[in-house]
């Protein structure tokens, strides 16, 4: 196990970082280097980059490569670093994890691949097949949403088998579910699990979960920190008062227009007002247009007030 992930489980706020861009093919070299440095100073436990949030599925191999090449140069070994290898291709997969292993990067995460969906007898035998062909450990990675695949828990619990698979990243939204698969998982203390909804973030950790993989926390990285430490502390209070704004940033922020991008508008847009770096999304989707953006300020200006 290499040094920034032996004392596992990992646990805390590990943001899915926005891939800056500043056309469909170019990354925004400076801006990455300002989420970087200010989720490094936000306190986070860790970055992960290339997954939903990263738009992974919109950019070039050729983007994705300098995507992890720059993070691994700007982090320079300060935090763990994830790498979400997910694809239709096996082969491609394990490419981007050997040029993630290259850099210097802590582990890899994959979902299922995405189109034709696989049983869970296929999950099983596919994922034992790509952990011993990976060079790093493997985090699995549950968004049925998109990958119209849902992870068993006991399917888990047979992959996990493979010592290399270390943990769990869960994206459904089911907090039912991610209690089943932590009661799969129970004799398992070495395994990390972490939710993806920023919503139900203090709860689960609250049951004994190890933390998220919060979009708003390329936002606002102390507000997720914050929360996660007071639900690790059981000071409801504090994650009752925290949970208030988290809800607002979800309500607000990620809703306007009505689109399934909406979410990712909204981050890139906020961080556009913000400063840190360039709000272009990658093709299919575009950028919000000036009265989407006020909607987006007004917000910022609400939340920042709530902080």
């Amino acid at each position: 196990m290499n040094r920034l992930i032996q004392n596992a489980p990992l646990k805390g706020i590990i943001p899915p970082l926005v891939t800056p861009l500043l056309d469909n093919d170019t990354l925004d070299i400076k801006g990455l280097e300002n989420l970087i440095e200010r989720l490094v100073a936000g306190g986070v436990h860790g970055l992960f980059i290339l997954g939903t949030t990263g738009e992974a599925q919109s950019i070039s191999y050729c983007v994705r490569r300098q995507m992890i090449e720059e993070t691994s140069r700007i982090n320079n070994k300060r935090l763990p670093l994830l790498v979400c290898i997910s694809d239709t291709s096996i082969t491609e997969s394990i490419k981007l994890a050997n040029i993630a292993a290259d850099c210097g990067t802590n582990a890899v995460v994959s979902a299922p691949p995405y189109y034709y969906a696989p049983s869970q007898v296929e999950l099983a035998e596919f994922y034992l097949d790509v952990a011993e062909r990976l060079p790093l450990p493997l985090f699995l990675y549950n968004m049925p949403s998109h990958t119209k695949v849902n992870f068993a828990p006991e399917t888990i619990r047979q992959i996990a088998e493979n010592k290399k698979v270390i943990g769990f990243k869960d994206s459904s939204a089911n907090a039912v579910y991610f209690q089943s698969v932590m009661t799969a998982m129970q004799d398992r203390p070495d395994f990390s699990m972490l939710v993806g909804p920023e919503e139900i973030t203090g709860e689960v950790v609250l049951m004994g979960g190890h933390g998220g993989i919060n979009g708003g926390a390329n936002m606002f990285p102390e507000l997720y920190v914050n929360l996660y430490n007071a639900a690790e502390a059981g000071n409801l209070q504090e994650v009752r008062r925290l949970q208030r704004i988290v809800m607002q940033i979800s309500t607000t922020i990620y809703t306007v227009g009505k689109y399934g991008s909406s979410y990712l508008k909204g981050v890139k847009c906020a961080l556009g007002i913000l400063g840190v770096c360039n709000d272009h999304l990658a093709a299919p989707f575009y950028k919000f247009e000036e009265p989407e953006k006020e909607r987006i300020r007004q917000a910022l200006e609400k939340i920042q007030t709530a902080l």
